[in-house]
């Protein structure tokens, strides 16, 4: 079951978020990675800026989230987890597909560079690398983020699963 997260489900989330995150280890560069990957507090300040979670729930507990965020004239895809042990079940999909499903205009994900399987997993669902001077001016007008974490990223544009 797909759902809106509450209030009550960001102690769910982080632990989500920093369960999967385990897979960046030893991937992306050692200087952007720290523990946890996602503070508490950062978490809910991406809440309160508007990051709006939504959950798959199996057996009764929470075991996948994806936000989405509208900036400017875009939305956002933000922060896509799936619990270590739930993962290769296609529900990361099914939340991706439920979030494409609720937005119009255009549809932007970033993601490490260095996390290829996160890339090729965008890329299944209809999403396309832009160019690094395109990413650079996304991630810069979209994103609050460090400079280094510009360097290290890549940006996918949403073009639509092909007919």
């Amino acid at each position: 079951m797909i759902r809106p997260c509450i209030d009550s489900d960001v102690p769910n989330i982080f632990a989500i978020v920093n369960d999967a995150a385990q897979t960046y280890s030893g991937v992306i560069p050692a200087d952007c990675r720290h523990e946890p990957y996602m503070p508490l507090e950062e978490l809910k300040r991406e809440i309160a800026t508007g990051v709006k979670f939504w959950g798959y729930e199996a057996g009764g507990q929470l075991v996948g989230v994806m936000g989405m965020q509208p900036v400017k004239d875009v939305t956002l895809i933000r922060h896509a987890y799936v619990r270590t042990e739930m993962r290769n079940r296609g529900i990361g999909g099914k939340l991706l597909a439920h979030l494409l499903g609720q937005i119009t205009g255009k549809i932007l994900v970033g993601t490490w560079k260095a996390a290829g399987w996160a890339i090729k997993f965008y890329q299944k669902h209809g999403f396309q690398l832009v160019s690094e001077a395109e990413k650079d001016r996304l991630l810069q007008t979209y994103w609050h983020i460090p400079r280094r974490q510009i360097e290290t990223s890549v940006v996918l544009v949403y073009k639509g699963l092909p007919s």
